[in-house]
């Protein structure tokens, strides 16, 4: 691996660390999203608290977290293994970020962040998944487990070169909603859409 990937990789990482849930609630006014709501710094969570603005400047910058590193690998001509890692550090640093105390969200519009880059094919698959999901069920949660569960198949068929890097960075996405598994298995997970219309 060389040196500039090391570095990509190492930038990646940090600026998957900026919270941009946290920031925003800060700009806004909002209380931290780590603390009411899910406590899950995230586009929805956002959302959920009262910052509709707020939710889609959290969501186009996580999907940036993603999405620019790994275009930069691609810029470079990188090997398929480097941009794999470079999409897996842009993810960790979502989920686990150095600047607020390893405590991040889900990961779910960065790691979409990084598919973009691989080809709208795959992208635009991740999206129809996720969105079909959402509107049968109206869970964000049980959208991005499957989406997550079927995402590594769309890789295989377009770019089976980032299957094992994209498969790796959806376990953790899974992992990072075993909360949200168990309380779906238990029929306590709330819907967004439901929480919306009560507030109308």
């Amino acid at each position: 691996m060389s040196v500039i990937a090391y570095g990509i990789i190492l930038a990646a990482y940090l600026f998957g660390s900026i919270s941009s849930a946290i920031l925003f609630c800060r700009l806004a006014g909002l209380p931290d999203p780590r603390e009411h709501g899910s406590h899950n710094p995230g586009a929805t969570n956002v959302l959920r608290i009262g910052g509709k603005l707020s939710a889609i400047g959290v969501l186009l910058f996580d999907i940036l977290k993603g999405l620019l590193p790994v275009s930069v690998g691609f810029y470079l001509e990188l090997s398929p293994s480097e941009i794999g890692f470079i999409a897996l550090a842009a993810c960790l640093g979502h989920v686990f970020p150095i600047f607020f105390s390893f405590r991040g969200g889900k990961g779910v519009a960065t790691a979409f962040g990084i598919l973009i880059p691989m080809g709208y094919a795959i992208s635009g698959l991740a999206l129809a998944s996720w969105l079909l999901v959402f509107l049968i069920s109206g869970y964000s949660s049980l959208s991005a487990v499957i989406t997550a569960l079927t995402v590594p198949f769309y890789v295989w068929w377009f770019k089976p070169e980032f299957t094992f890097p994209v498969a790796l960075v959806c376990c953790l996405l899974v992992y990072r909603h075993h909360d949200n598994i168990q309380r779906l298995w238990r029929g306590q997970e709330d819907k967004v859409w439901k929480k919306k219309k009560s507030n109308c």
